[in-house]
């Protein structure tokens, strides 16, 4: 009869980021040993909480399924020596299936003989298998960050410090790091205690009855709902971020929601210091009015239930006062500071040991804006501030608040630049030059704050790519993929007319110049224009939803100019119907024969078929139409002038044996396919596109 299985590790308290994914892991795993057991089973469920991560598993069959398969063996050519008897390659088989050589037979499969064996069994009770495999299984768990304690040789997130785990009614005994499995579990630290789980359907009721809400769904509903009933009752707009949820969601097992005040006197500090001192020190969600203003309250979680609520609040606010006034004292120590005093000072602080210090980034991002400034045939007053934001960009860096908060880099510069007289233009620009900071962001709402967050993006790329730092796998420490991406969202978005070739090789021209290249400048271009296509391939597909055919036939005519990339990729979207696949069949016999071109040379003189004449002629007529059109961005009107060749190729095919024996004639002829053949390939790879 199927029973339900628990597996609960308590732990010492677990870092809030790691538990979901703990939990995940272990439901994963048992999943994978009940199926390769061979144990039926209905469902896993994970829970976890600060001091727990379980599972349970419910539907679990009470014995392994019997086992009949039969497994395919060598041909009996081989499977048999020159006595007749079994060969080793047989005698191999029959061990690596735990069957006896005299249980090999033979079978017949497509007029060729095989050896077989047939393996079978009676499965064992599902009791006598769990605590082998159990604890293999949780001792197999792997974690970002591990410990080991004691004289104990497991490593695991955190000190196991309780095992309850249950089959049905019954213990599943075995025994990790010195401690033994039974059915006790804990409760609250305070408001809870051991509670006995007389099977794993009670699991869940047993804990609440001890203040853990251990089902995290259950959890963040809690939160959630307190959370929207004070909003409704106060006429707030609380601001939940998803990242502060989920962290919030694992450092509580009974999550009340309780708010405080702090002194209005504090907003007079800039909105972004205030809401990352709550969301980051405190892990507090910041509380605005109907019009998006920062009110001087602030809403916390705590684990505990509702009793001396006031006296936790005023505990929390407390703490927070403490906070801001070193914010305050920060804010207002730092706009002492001269903007030539703190870019001094970045002369002193290293970007990177083999790139030199944040002044010599700075340095480059100004070389790197200007150029592009002059490709970009931007307005007098752009390329003004453009040259000003590049040269100050950075020099909060240096300031209190950036170094007890990194994540305000730009926020802070943006303000402090504006107390100190900078234009409007270019106080934005320092804020804008870091986005877009993240998956999702918007790109700067400026010329100049676009132009100098292109320099500065493309600096730090094509730096560590010229010394080696290439991301690979989940390894991106300098969260190189992201500024890609930025990169290409901008570029996309301005429409500047500069190419990932021209932006990659002026890069690199400039840090070929500071002497930081450690690798051939070519093999560095190369590295990066593929590490961009991808960033490019993403946009299509995750962003603007393109077929992956019509992506990757574009992108075959290069990425260089992202902007015209899209357009292709759009106009191929619309273009790639059934019936044009008639169009495309002629454009790829085009390019079949084309690629036996030895020539360029379209020596016209020696066709003697009207229909190569007329396919000659016809190309003249619109290849200047064609190559003006994608030249001036008009990629779909292109396409449809490519489009018009299909008739003339088609009869061209049907008068005209281009593979002659006349070897002039031949070459005459292939040379024309190979100049219509490049016209084709600057649009699309069309032979990507599947059907």
């Amino acid at each position: 009869m199927p029973k339900s299985l628990l597996i609960e590790i308590g732990l010492e308290e677990i870092p809030a980021r790691f538990i979901r994914g703990a939990a995940e892991q272990l439901q994963q795993k048992l999943c994978k040993w009940l199926s390769d057991s061979r144990i039926a089973y209905s469902e896993v469920k994970a829970y976890g909480t600060p001091r727990r991560i379980a599972v349970i598993a419910q539907g679990v069959e009470d014995k392994q399924s019997d086992i009949s398969e039969e497994a395919k063996g060598p041909s009996l050519k081989i499977a048999r020596d020159e006595q007749g008897g079994w060969s080793k390659a047989a005698l191999g088989f029959a061990r690596s299936q735990g069957v006896d050589e005299s249980d090999l037979y033979i079978r017949e499969i497509a007029n060729v003989e095989y050896v077989f064996a047939r393996k079978s069994g009676i499965g064992t009770a599902t009791a006598e298998i769990l605590p082998r495999g159990l604890s293999e299984l949780i001792q197999s768990m792997t974690f970002p960050k591990n410990m080991r304690w004691g004289s104990h040789e497991v490593k695991f997130i955190r000190p196991i410090r309780w095992l309850t785990i249950l089959f049905g009614e019954t213990v599943v005994p075995l025994e990790i790091t010195g401690i033994s499995s039974g059915r006790t579990s804990k409760g609250h630290r305070f408001l809870g205690q051991d509670t006995e789980i007389s099977s794993p359907d009670d699991y869940v009721d047993r804990l609440n009855e001890q203040a853990v809400i251990v089902d995290i769904e259950e959890r963040q509903s809690l939160i959630i709902e307190q959370i929207e009933q004070l909003s409704k009752d106060n006429n707030w707009q609380i601001a939940v971020k998803d990242d502060l949820l989920e962290e919030v969601l694992f450092l509580v097992e009974y999550p009340t929601v309780l708010f405080g005040a702090f002194d209005p006197s504090f907003l007079k500090i800039p909105q972004e210091v205030l809401i990352t001192s709550m969301r980051e020190h405190q892990r507090y969600f910041p509380v605005f009015d109907q019009n998006d203003t920062l009110l001087p309250f602030f809403v916390t979680v705590r684990n505990g239930n509702n009793v001396s609520i006031d006296q936790v609040a005023r505990g929390n606010e407390k703490v927070l006062r403490a906070r801001l006034s070193d914010a305050k004292f920060f804010y207002e120590e730092d706009q002492k500071l001269k903007i030539d005093d703190a870019l001094n000072r970045l002369e002193t602080i290293v970007f990177h040991e083999e790139l030199g210090t944040i002044a010599d980034k700075v340095r480059r991002i100004e070389t790197l804006s200007a150029r592009i400034n002059e490709l970009a045939n931007t307005s007098a007053e752009d390329r003004a501030a453009t040259a000003r934001a590049a040269h100050i960009c950075k020099f909060d860096l240096v300031t209190q608040m950036v170094y007890e908060f990194p994540e305000l880099q730009g926020f802070m510069g943006e303000d402090y630049a504006r107390k100190l007289g900078e234009s409007e233009l270019v106080s934005l620009a320092v804020n804008e030059h870091y986005m877009p900071r993240f998956s999702g962001d918007r790109v700067p709402s400026t010329v100049t704050g676009a132009i100098v967050s292109l320099a500065d993006k493309l600096d730090t790329i094509a730096g560590c790519f010229a010394i080696g730092i290439i991301p690979t796998g989940s390894q991106d420490p300098y969260a190189l993929r992201r500024q890609a991406a930025g990169i290409v969202h901008i570029l996309l978005e301005y429409e500047f007319p500069v190419t990932l070739d021209f932006l990659i090789q002026t890069a690199l021209g400039i840090h070929a110049e500071q002497k930081t290249l450690k690798r051939p400048v070519e093999a560095i271009h190369q590295d990066m224009l593929e590490f961009f296509s991808l960033r490019v391939k993403n946009v299509l597909s995750e962003q603007l939803h393109v077929r992956y055919d019509v992506a990757d036939a574009v992108m075959a005519s290069g990425i260089s100019n992202v902007t015209s990339v899209v357009r292709k990729a759009n106009a191929l979207m619309s273009f790639a119907v059934s019936e044009n696949k008639l169009v495309m069949d002629a454009w790829g016999r085009v390019c079949n024969l084309a690629s036996k071109a030895e020539s360029s040379d379209i020596q016209s003189n020696l066709f003697v078929e009207q229909a190569e004449h007329e396919l000659h002629k016809k190309w003249n007529d619109i290849h200047i139409d064609y190559c003006n059109k994608l030249e001036s961005g008009e990629e779909a009107e292109a396409l449809a002038v490519l489009a018009e060749l299909r008739e003339t190729v088609n009869h061209y095919f049907d008068a005209v044996m281009v593979m002659t024996d006349d070897l002039a004639l031949r070459s005459a002829r292939l040379a024309l396919l190979a100049a219509i053949a490049a016209d084709i390939r600057r649009f699309a790879d069309f032979s990507r596109i599947v059907w």
